[in-house]
């Protein structure tokens, strides 16, 4: 049986933490960044984990 590639796409987004969550970068950072207020921008640089049931999906994309 041929062995399972990875799916770039995700692997390029998400990464998985030494206790196991997934963690991803927030959506909202890439233009129209002008419109948005300091405290906002500073806020989306944070990473947020995802819920148990999309990171079981992540971890079954990478595998």
């Amino acid at each position: 049986m041929p062995k399972q590639k990875t799916r770039k796409g995700v692997a390029k987004r998400i990464r998985i933490t030494r206790t196991g969550k997934v963690v991803r970068g927030k959506a909202g950072r890439r233009h129209l960044l002008s419109n948005k207020r300091r405290k906002r921008k500073r806020q989306l640089r944070r990473k947020t984990t995802l819920t148990l049931a999309d990171s079981r999906r992540m971890k079954r994309a990478l595998a």
